[in-house]
Formats: structure tokens, sequence, C-alpha cells
């Protein structure tokens, strides 16, 4: 089982992967397409097991409060993105503009992650117990990946 940090960075490198391969697409193309649900996909599910098992467990300490309140304020900031550019024209170029503002931003958010809070976060895991947050991660993660169509219902709702 790969600790908390690699799953994280694992999912980390396939977004930035994916991100890449949509960036060299143009247009409503199958290859944008197909990338871009992958993207999504993961990522909604990526960020809801985060904030469940990771996050969570840093709130323990004042510290970790406010790291874990700006990562998740991140989150909802690229979630919303991530809805704009679900309903816009990917062959538009407000799709391509506001899809670089969700790459840069996210870029941003796993940089500061895996260097920032992937530090201080060794203060709060213990080493033995790294591998079982990662099992819970990915565990949560699977679990997500069948809500995520009820999730955005929900919040068209609100």
């Amino acid at each position: 089982m790969p600790s908390i940090y690699d799953a994280i960075q694992d999912d980390h490198q396939t977004h930035r992967k994916l991100l890449k391969q949509i960036a060299d697409t143009s247009g409503d193309s199958e290859e944008r397409r197909t990338a871009w649900a992958a993207f999504y996909e993961d990522v909604k599910s990526h960020a809801a097991a985060e904030e469940e098992t990771f996050y969570s467990k840093l709130m323990n300490k004042t510290w970790g409060q406010d790291a874990a309140r700006h990562s998740v304020h991140e989150h909802q900031q690229m979630d919303d993105i991530l809805e704009e550019l679900n309903e816009m024209d990917m062959s538009s170029p407000g799709w391509l503009q506001r899809f670089e503002t969700l790459k840069h931003d996210y870029e941003h958010h796993m940089d500061e992650e895996e260097d920032d809070v992937f530090t201080r976060a060794r203060e709060v895991f213990a080493e033995e117990e790294t591998e079982a947050f990662g099992g819970r991660f990915l565990k949560r993660k699977e679990e997500e990946r069948g809500l995520i169509e009820e999730k955005r219902e929900d919040s068209l709702e609100d």
C-alpha cells in the first residue's frame, strides 16, 4: 500500500500529464474530450478523498487548520472552474483561456501541497501510519468516483 504522500503524488503526476495533454489539443476534438473527462473525474474524486482523509487529520494541529482551510478553499475555486469548463463549448477561445487559468492554479496548488504541506504534515502523521492513510485515501477516492454526478446535481440545486 502506498503512503498517503505517494498516493497523492501519484495522482498529481497523472493530473500534470492530463493537463499537458489537454493543453496540447485543440477545438472540440475526441482527444480533448477524452483527456478532459479523465481529468475531471480523477480530480473531483481526488480532492474529495484528500479533504476527508488527509486534510481532516491535519486539522488536529493549529497550523494544520490554516493549511487545510487554504487548500480546501483552493479545491472549491478549482471545482468552480471545472464546472464552468464542463458547461462551455470546448472549441471556443474562452474555454482555452479558462482552462489555462485552471492549469496554472492547479499546478501551483500541487506544488504547494508537495513542497509545503507534506513537509509540515510529516509532523502530524507518524511514519508507521502513512500507509494506512494512503489506503484510506485510495479507498475513499474510489467511493467518490461513484458520487461525482450526485454531488454535481446537489450543487446545481443550491
